[in-house]
């Protein structure tokens, strides 16, 4: 409990309020009393002729009474625990906070505070979640229980039927003690419907002394009926619950996480490992009313976190890349300009026409866009225009007269020299050597 509600006590009103809790408690107390002695004593030992069954019906009674018991008891006396103070923010800081002049500048304090806090979910705003009563941050999952006075860890709801808040520590106790009230309930109307249909046909004037107790059974096998019909709603709900990894507060208002927001299925894991979050991963503690829950409390796996640490095989991996080569092709923009002109990649021999060597359908100019120097210019028209007349090419371009020693090739050799050829080793200009035919290059 909170220190506000240690404070309440202290007060008459504060102590009659204390008690007035216990009320639920001590009700239902009260009725699981009755229902031993009426099934017990006026259904077994009075009632039953057959002193075998008895003894089986009376095993597997005292069997289910001491598993709901014990799982009734852990739920009620399990404290809602206490956050340590690393949570809890000094007072120089909450009263800097309250004297903050916008929302932003708290909003700041507040996730300065919690740097190193594992915390992730927020407000509406985005800010931490802080608690103005405790002056603490709340961990994830965590709610100020008014009845309690405090935060209470992963809350679900305040059940005045244990007089506790439902949670991080005996929500297991919780859920088993829904489960096996409602076995018990059902056991014991199974047990009795038997002797509560033979209450029909025995008239009314044949109940003398056996009366009283035939009536104890009656009224055991409707509160039975009724306890059965309202717990296994609740049960199922509960259940339902477990296996999604969600909290009756998160089902009604879904938790906002810094990244991603509202999410009602963040923590949702699948559903053995939602199961093993609260009841363990040793099957031996399941059904047990003892602690076995994974975690501390505090921080919880978020289905993002699993998302990310996932494996996949190294097929599922490289199909997921989809086609390497349509995806290349369309987005890399050097791919579009290879695959716009491709190359020629045929040998071609010594004695092939220059029109051969400028059959590619894009010019090399137009993919380049060069414009060369005025003399090469010059030189460059009129060998297009012998070359339109079908005259011969003078192997000796301006390129090779401001250069001796080089030689020009014929067609797009001319192109070639504009941006620079190998020299002709051996082939001397002056003395009216030949240049390799057709303008090939030597090799």
């Amino acid at each position: 409990m909170g220190n506000d509600d240690h404070r309440r006590r202290k007060t008459p009103c504060g102590f009659c309020m204390a008690v007035f809790k216990w009320i639920p408690v001590l009700f239902i107390t009260a009725v699981i009393a009755w229902s031993y002695y009426a099934y017990v004593v006026e259904l077994c030992i009075r009632n039953s002729q057959n002193r075998i069954s008895m003894i089986f019906m009376l095993l597997f009674y005292h069997l289910f009474l001491t598993l709901f018991m014990w799982s009734y008891w852990r739920t009620i006396m399990t404290s809602v625990g206490r956050i340590p103070d690393q949570w809890r923010i000094p007072d120089e800081e909450v009263s800097r906070l309250f004297r903050a002049d916008s929302p932003d500048t708290q909003k700041r304090i507040l996730n300065n505070f919690a740097r190193d806090l594992p915390v992730t979910n927020r407000t509406m705003n985005g800010s931490v979640r802080f608690c103005e009563k405790c002056k603490i941050i709340k961990p994830d999952r965590a709610h100020h229980c008014s009845v309690c006075s405090c935060c209470v860890l992963k809350m679900d709801h305040h059940c005045p039927w244990v007089n506790n808040c439902v949670n991080f520590y005996n929500y297991k106790y919780f859920v088993l003690f829904l489960g096996y009230a409602l076995v018990y309930c059902l056991y014991v109307a199974f047990t009795s419907l038997h002797d509560f249909v033979e209450f029909w046909k025995v008239g009314a004037g044949q109940l003398n002394a056996s009366g009283m107790g035939r009536f104890h059974i009656l009224f055991l096998f409707f509160i039975a009926i009724m306890f059965a019909i309202s717990l296994v709603s609740l049960f199922g709900y509960h259940i339902y619950l477990v296996l999604v990894n969600r909290t009756t507060l998160e089902s009604f208002r879904a938790p906002i996480f810094r990244v991603g927001g509202p999410d009602k299925n963040g923590y949702n894991l699948g559903r053995y490992a939602n199961f093993c979050e609260v009841f363990g991963d040793d099957w031996q503690y399941w059904f047990l009313p003892v602690f076995s829950s994974r975690g501390d409390g505090y921080s919880y796996p978020t289905s993002s976190d699993q998302s990310r640490v996932s494996t996949t095989s190294p097929v599922q991996r490289y199909d997921a890349m989809g086609d390497t080569a349509a995806s290349r092709l369309d987005g890399n923009p050097t791919d579009k300009l290879i695959g716009a002109s491709p190359l020629d990649t045929t040998n071609h021999h010594h004695n092939q026409s220059p029109h051969q060597v400028r059959s590619t359908s894009v010019q090399p100019t137009q993919l380049l866009q060069v414009q060369p120097p005025s003399p090469f210019r010059d030189e460059l028209n009129e060998r297009q225009e012998q070359l339109a007349n079908g005259q011969s090419l003078n192997c000796i371009t301006a390129a090779a007269r401001s250069s001796p020693g080089e030689c020009g090739v014929n067609g797009a050799a001319v192109y070639i020299d504009m941006i620079g050829d190998h020299p002709l080793k051996g082939a001397d200009p002056a003395k009216g050597s030949p240049c390799p035919p057709n303008g090939d290059l030597p090799v």
